[in-house]
This record gives structure tokens, sequence and C-alpha cells, in this order.
């Protein structure tokens, strides 16, 4: 997945020292799970994917598209979607209208996003939801439905920041397998400070600290970095602390 973030710089008013000095990152493809503490940036790192906000210097691309260039912004925005924490819903609308509105929002013709919404519904596991309110629905339903938007008009690759939030443990198997059944049709980039959501249904794993990338590279190399004779089931925390610094076992 050629997603290259080169040199990228972003801070805020309120902060002496920038999020992100200097990153450069370029991501695999496949499904990628961004790890890290809060406040590592891995939220300002999704929304400069997404082009909600700009690099104060360096620069991301996709395909060769710069968002900061205008005539470049919408196609970039149509290829790479994002769902950040908390999507807003309008209340009273259905699922369907929900996921055509998106659609229309990147461009579609009204008629094209109306007919594309029950496919990009059938695809989370929604068909059968599809005339109903968004406020019937479920946390976990609601987060399908989120991804739905994101899909109706075909995007490449999908930015979801801490997506897991809020769910029950039956809520986030579904939301998982969800995200296993899209592999090979979209690129995954999901940020979580939790290890538990660390498994099958990724390839690599990249963790963020204090703005730094810590490491990037498959689940095998990530786990590699647990101390030896470390307990089985916490290899993945083990290697998870190790790597931000710290002792697991």
């Amino acid at each position: 997945m050629p997603l290259h973030y080169n040199a990228c710089t972003f801070g805020y008013q309120r902060r002496s020292r920038p999020v992100l000095d200097g990153l450069t990152l370029h991501m695999p493809p496949g499904n990628t799970v961004l790890l890290g503490p809060n406040g590592a940036g891995k939220s300002t790192l999704l929304s400069l994917g997404a082009s909600a906000t700009h690099p104060s210097s360096g620069r991301v691309a996709y395909r060769g598209l710069n968002p900061a260039v205008r005539r470049q912004r919408g196609p970039y925005r149509q290829a790479v979607a994002w769902l950040p924490q908390k999507p807003d819903f309008l209340p009273g609308m259905t699922c369907r209208e929900h996921v055509a509105y998106a659609g229309w929002l990147k461009g579609m013709s009204e008629k094209a996003a109306w007919n594309a919404a029950p496919k990009a519904l059938e695809r989370v596991g929604l068909q059968d939801r599809v005339r109903h309110k968004i406020t019937r629905l479920s946390g976990g339903q609601q987060q399908r439905v989120a991804i739905a938007q994101a899909l109706v008009h075909r995007a490449e690759v999908l930015l979801l920041d801490e997506p897991t939030v809020g769910l029950d443990p039956q809520q986030r198997e579904t939301f998982m397998r969800v995200l296993n059944d899209l592999r090979g049709s979209v690129h995954v980039i999901l940020s979580t400070h939790d290890v538990a959501d660390l498994d099958t249904t990724f390839d690599h794993v990249v963790v963020l600290s204090e703005g730094r990338i810590r490491f990037s590279g498959t689940m095998d190399e990530f786990t590699a970095h647990a101390e030896s004779g470390c307990a089985p089931g916490r290899r993945l925390t083990s290697a998870y602390i190790s790597l931000i610094g710290g002792a697991a076992c």
C-alpha cells in the first residue's frame, strides 16, 4: 500500500513540542495495526493520512496523490477513507440513507450512492438492517455502518481510529471478522492502545510512542521482541512493552 508519510511534522498551538516531528513511515499493503499508548500520536497520524489535517512540514501521499494540492485532494479522499474515534450519525436516518449520504459527499451522484449503499451494508454483514434507523443499532453495528460509509465509494484504504473502544467482546469479535472478510479488497490501518486487538486479522504492526516509530514489521517480527521465557499468553504484551520501554514478565 503506497501510503507514505515523508518527514511529517505536526503540532498544536497549546503544546510546546510537536506531536510528530519529522516522521517518515511507509505503510505496507494488507491490514496494519497501529499500536501505542494514549497520547502517542496515533490519532494525529491517521488524521494526516485522511487529509483532515495537513503537516506543517513534509508530505503525505497515496499513489502519487498529495492532498495538500487542491486538485489532488478529491481523488485522494475518494481513495483514502477515515473513521474517527466517534463517528457522527444523523438521528432519524436509516442505515441506507446514512451510507448513501456519505457516498454523495465523496462525489458520487445521488442515484449512484443510493444504489451502492445496500451492497456496502452487505459487505459489513448488515444487509438485514438496510431500512433500520441508526438509533436502533448497537454500538458494534453502528461501527459497521461507519465502515460501510467508507466503502460505498470504493475506497482503497480504510483508516480506523480506536474503533473497538466501547465494544463488548462479542461485538469486537464480529467487528474484527468484518475486517478479516475485507482482506484483499481494501487496505486497513487500525489504531489501538490495546494488545487484545492484535490477532490474525492483521499482517503488520507499527508501534508509535511519543510521536516516534518504535517498530514497523510483521506480526512474527513483533512477537520476537517478547522477553525470553515469557509465558505464551503474555508474549504480545511483553513485545509491546519491550518496544516502548519497560518489562512485561
